[in-house]
């Protein structure tokens, strides 16, 4: 099967009131390309789960960069995240009643997509014991292990994963280079359907065997960035 297909078509497979996660780092190592599709669609009440909100203006000094693009567009009805600090209109829309903030320590978030893609029922944490993060939704219990209290938290899963690579063969086996792993090789586990967002597409072979980070068999479809 081709795997490759458009940004325009990427964002085609995501339909409103759907949950989505997006990779990234303050927007490196974030599927640009098809995230400013989803901004440019009529696509409304989605619920994404990322590290953070991105930035009002990128590195590269273009407006709205990353995930910023829809929270901007108002597509984002509630945002699951550990900060949010660099982009303003995320405490804007949440304090005109438009955005539903939930917030998790960066630590745990990680670890409850771990969770939903290997499935586990969630993780246990002593992080947030005895501060207002009891009290979150995604909060279950709080037991005692060896004297020591914990929190049990539900694992997170989407129905589609936005991911991006900087090189990926043409089968979705993905070298990320740096930093910009960060939540892209975690959520590829953790989604119905994942789309990896291509810096470079190489043929099979061209990415030797102990490179991969994120397996093909993982990933469902690819997007050339820049690519039409």
């Amino acid at each position: 099967m081709n795997k490759i297909i458009s940004a325009q078509e990427a964002a085609s497979m995501i339909s409103s009131g759907m949950t989505v996660m997006v990779g990234g780092f303050l927007g490196c190592g974030t599927a640009q390309d098809i995230l400013q599709c989803l901004a440019a669609s009529d696509v409304t009440d989605l619920t994404i789960i990322s590290n953070d909100a991105s930035m009002p203006v990128g590195p590269d000094k273009s407006e709205y960069y990353g995930l910023a693009s829809l929270i901007h567009k108002k597509k984002v009805t509630k945002l699951i995240t550990s900060h949010v600090g660099l982009n303003a209109e995320v405490s804007e829309q949440v304090s005109r009643g438009e955005l539903l903030l939930v917030l998790v320590p960066q630590g745990s978030l990680v670890e409850m997509i771990r969770a939903g893609g290997i499935g586990l029922g969630g993780i246990i944490t002593p992080t947030g014991v005895g501060t207002m993060v009891e009290g979150y939704e995604y909060v279950v219990d709080k037991i005692n292990i060896d004297g020591r209290d914990y929190l049990i938290q539900k694992a997170l899963h989407a129905d589609v994963a936005l991911i991006n690579g900087t090189r990926v063969d043409t089968k979705g086996n993905i070298w990320h280079q740096g930093t910009t792993r960060n939540f892209n090789q975690v959520m590829s586990l953790a989604a119905d359907t994942v789309i990896a967002e291509a810096d470079e597409i190489v043929e099979l072979g061209k990415i030797e065997a102990e490179n991969i980070m994120t397996p093909g068999v993982l990933v469902d479809y690819i997007v050339k960035k820049g690519g039409k």
